[in-house]
């Protein structure tokens, strides 16, 4: 390794794939930290978060370039998990699908963003991700400009921050009645209801540069920075503030998530950090002892968290009645689990095996609703006929061919092979589609709600 003592050398520094395969390449000066490699990486991946490694070592992102690396040298980018929609805060009354050709169709509830109708020019063609909160959209074009529409007080009128949103943008991450930008140079723009975190003043500072995910829950917003520090703003009493653990947010984060009024940060040692509203997971002291490390992912559904390890082990806590409990099946728990998804008040674990472990309470809300994609592409529903379990009425047409399904609160849409979109449910939430049904025939490569 070099010494720290020939910080002033440039060093030629390119930066590959786990395959080998380039990424990118540059020249940086010996006294850099290695951050700026990460935010390079980040910069063409965005949402991403990622390790890099010399040989087979982890650099950390306050190492010296000096001490990393000789004249020139080859580091392994590692992709981590992506930053992912919180998708128990997303739109529950409209959908929003983008086509492979960029343009963009919405129908649902008018008022809540199933009418674009004021910015339908600007989404004919170039959107590249569209985010819904739980009345708005913002979408992302491929020139970095971002449209808003739907409920103004809650991010669909983006007037105020305008002027940085024209260009540069690589995310958009939704709360529940704001929005968060994350710029190519790791800055951070915000808009919506200032006390649920469209107010970003008082971190405004920290949020300049080196930002590489940020992640929304009902009430607030939290920040990954590139050192792996954690930035938090919103609704103070709802994870907005995380000053009794600030000290161990300040270093190694890999992944924040969050729920409806809390917050769950996976550190790169395997260990988990908590904060917010205790009874939704906020207050994670009954299980920390066996979340110190080996937590592999985290994932969460309104009200509760559950914690996937890597020997398959799974951890739930928060709300028992929204699946923070699972003593019922925690003999299912101990081993195998491959996957678990959340959805308002409950949790699924999908087995190595095949079979499935669900986390529920008994008195789970009777208006909701399940939908099962079969290895064949066809399509399984129950629950509330009234919220989506009933999809007779379309039962003809997802019998084979869907490769996705999405839900809302009420409704669901089903993506099948060749581009064409189904929808079922509560036609005031996005059940019906007649009115745009000839747009979505073909092309369709997402839904979101």
């Amino acid at each position: 390794m070099a010494s720290s003592n020939d910080d002033s050398r440039s060093l030629d520094i390119t930066l590959v794939d786990v395959s080998g395969k380039e990424i990118t390449q540059g020249t940086w000066h010996g006294h850099c930290k290695a951050h700026e490699l990460f935010q390079a990486a980040y910069r063409l991946k965005p949402g991403f978060l990622c390790k890099l490694l010399s040989g087979s070592e982890d650099v950390s992102p306050q190492s010296d370039l000096a001490s990393v690396c000789q004249n020139s040298a080859r580091l392994t980018v590692v992709w981590m998990r992506g930053a992912a929609q919180n998708q128990q805060l997303v739109n529950h009354r409209a959908f929003a699908a983008v086509k492979s050709d960029g343009s963009v169709i919405t129908w649902g509830c008018s008022g809540f963003g199933g009418d674009s109708s004021r910015v339908t020019h600007r989404l004919q063609e170039g959107v590249v991700q569209v985010v819904g909160n739980e009345g708005a959209f913002a979408a992302v074009k491929s020139d970095g400009s971002v449209i808003t529409w739907g409920n103004s007080f809650w991010g669909g009128d983006s007037s105020r921050v305008e002027h940085g949103l024209q260009e540069g943008v690589v995310q958009v991450a939704g709360g529940g009645e704001a929005f968060a930008a994350i710029k190519s140079d790791g800055s951070v723009i915000t808009w919506g209801a200032a006390a649920k975190g469209g107010d970003s003043s008082r971190v405004k500072h920290r949020l300049q540069e080196g930002v590489v995910q940020v992640v929304g829950n009902g009430k607030a917003f939290a920040a990954v920075k590139s050192d792996g520090s954690v930035i938090t703003w919103g609704n103070s009493f709802w994870a907005g503030d995380s000053s009794h653990v600030e000290h161990r947010l300040q270093e190694g984060v890999m992944q924040v998530v969050g729920n409806g009024e809390a917050f769950a940060a996976v550190k790169s040692d395997g260990s988990v950090i908590t904060w917010g509203y205790s009874g939704f997971g906020g207050d994670s002291s009954h299980v920390e002892h066996r979340f110190q490390e080996g937590v592999a992912q985290v994932v969460s559904n309104e009200g509760a968290f559950a914690a996937v390890k890597s020997d398959g082990s799974v951890i739930t806590w928060g709300a028992s009645g929204k699946g923070g409990d699972s003593s019922r099946v925690e003999h299912r728990l101990q081993e195998g689990v491959a996957q678990v998804v959340g959805n308002g008040e409950a949790f699924a674990a999908v087995k190595a095996d095949g079979s499935v472990a669900t986390v529920l309470a008994l008195n789970i809300d009777s208006k909701k609703a399940f939908a099962a994609v079969k290895s064949d592409g066809s399509v399984i529903t129950w629950g509330a006929a009234a919220k989506g379990g009933d999809s007779s009425l379309v039962e003809h047409r997802p019998q084979e061919g869907v490769v996705q399904v999405v839900g809302n609160g009420e409704a669901f849409a089903a993506i099948k092979s060749d581009g064409s979109v189904i929808t079922w449910g509560n036609s005031g939430f996005g059940g019906a589609s007649s009115h745009v049904e000839h747009r979505l025939h073909e092309g369709a490569i997402g839904v979101v709600f």
